[in-house]
């Protein structure tokens, strides 16, 4: 995340606006990692995003929450104040194959959460607003919780072999 002046937010609106579009598009992005994991069969990472979706559909459910009474303001996709070319918490498909492993599919996430956890920190060391600061570090400590348990997870994983590829894509001579 950048310390550009331009990222600055200081309305709790405009932050919840922020947060609402990074969470419910982390869960969007992590239901259809696990769609094509399922289409291709590989059950145990699509597990692993229905999981981290539904963490993210909560989530999102709770910034929800707390935008009632707030006025929240319309941003165009081109105004949201991230430094990335979709939210912080989306992934680059050019990362993911329908062969990866867990471990794999853990490093996308995790580099995910981290971006998300970043967008927010950044968030709360450049605003002067002190609520939004206050929101700001609650979201921080929910997506370190969330780096910390890909973490773990990590830690617990066991060595896995590569899938044998049973439909390998067709490719012209």
């Amino acid at each position: 995340m950048s310390d550009d002046p331009d990222v600055v937010i200081d309305t709790v609106g405009e932050f919840l606006v922020h947060a609402l579009e990074l969470e419910e598009a982390s869960s969007d992005h992590y239901d259809e990692l696990a769609d094509s994991m399922e289409i291709h069969n590989n059950l145990k990472v699509a597990e692993l995003f229905r999981k981290l979706g539904g963490y993210s559909r909560q989530h999102a459910k709770e910034v929800h929450a707390r935008t009632e009474g707030i006025d929240l303001p319309t941003i165009t996709p081109w105004d949201f104040k991230w430094k990335c070319p979709s939210s912080p918490e989306s992934f680059c498909m050019e990362e993911a194959s329908y062969m990866m492993t867990i471990a794999q599919a853990m490093e996308i996430a995790l580099f995910n959460e981290i971006r998300g956890r970043d967008f927010y920190q950044q968030v709360a060391d450049n605003t002067a607003n002190d609520e939004v600061k206050k929101i700001a570090l609650e979201m921080v400590e929910e997506e370190g919780w969330h780096v910390e348990m890909l973490r773990e997870w990590q830690t617990s994983l066991k060595e896995e072999p590569p899938l044998d590829d049973l439909d390998p894509p067709n490719m012209p001579e």
